[in-house]
Order: structure tokens, then C-alpha cells, then sequence
């Protein structure tokens, strides 16, 4: 949804599976100028690191054949699990009425999990998303893309 306008004291959330920066815009419509004012991370290794032992095998039944059963995404399950703590993060927020309006920038599969586990207060002030990983780009950029036309 680029081409948004960031009005005054919008939120911005860009999250990631790892990282999240919780933005302000301390600017307003025309001139928008986000500043950082928390910062979430969570280390998550690919699972391979995460992981003890190989993926489990059962019997077929009585005969001789033997199926593996696929092995657990650890990463996976992490990115969910930091996508429910974000969301959890602004409901709190919410419920104390730090924001009116938010933002939401992450891919696709943390913007899934987030919007699950949204409260319906916070689920009334998204006025947007973008299914995009923007963490590792700088805040100018951040807004840059945002708002480009």
C-alpha cells in the first residue's frame, strides 16, 4: 500500500521474524519523519541449529515399510511465536490508548500470524499493511517507501 499518508503521531510497526521497530511519526502528512522509539529482538537460528536429533521414521503397519515423518521448522515456529509477542505488545498499547493508528510493515508469513492473534482494538486502528521485510532498511528509506506515489 505505498503512497500512504503518515499522519502526525501514526505508529509504524516493521517486524520481521527476529526484529521489530515500533516507529512514531513525529512529522506530519507532508513531511513524515519516523523516529524509532522501541526496538524488539529475538534471536532465532535456522533450525538445523536448533534441533537435537533427525527427523522421527514410524511403521507402515504390519509391512516392512517405514515412513519418515517430517521434521519440526523451529525457525518457523519462532517466527510465530515473536509475531504473537508484537501482537501482544499492541494490545497493550492499545488498551492504554498510546496510539490512534497504525501501520503494519512485515512478509507475508509474520503479517499472517500477527493479523491471527490481533486484538480487535488494535485490529480498529490499522488504517495499513505492507507485506514487505523492510527491518534492514534505514528509517529515511523506510519512510521513502511508505510514501512514494
Amino acid at each position: 500500500m505505498p503512497g500512504m499518508k503518515l499522519k502526525h503521531d501514526v505508529w509504524v510497526v516493521v517486524a520481521d521474524g527476529e526484529k521489530a521497530l515500533f516507529l512514531r511519526n513525529e512529522g506530519d502528512e507532508k513531511y513524515p519523519n519516523l523516529e524509532v522509539f522501541r526496538e524488539m529482538k529475538e534471536e532465532n537460528p535456522p533450525t538445523h541449529d536448533q534441533g537435537t536429533d533427525r527427523p522421527g521414521r514410524f511403521n507402515d503397519g504390519p509391512s516392512v515399510h517405514r515412513s519418515a515423518v517430517q521434521e519440526t521448522d523451529w525457525h518457523r515456529i519462532e517466527k510465530e511465536r515473536f509475531a504473537k509477542e508484537i501482537a501482544e505488545r499492541l494490545y497493550k498499547s492499545a488498551h492504554r490508548g498510546d496510539f490512534e493508528r497504525l501501520v503494519i510493515v512485515a512478509p507475508p508469513l509474520v503479517m499472517g500470524e500477527m493479523r491471527k492473534e490481533l486484538h480487535k482494538e488494535v485490529e480498529d486502528r490499522v488504517i495499513g499493511e505492507v507485506s514487505k521485510t523492510l527491518t534492514n532498511h534505514t528509517i529515511d528509506e523506510i519512510e521513502k517507501i511508505l510514501t512514494k506515489e
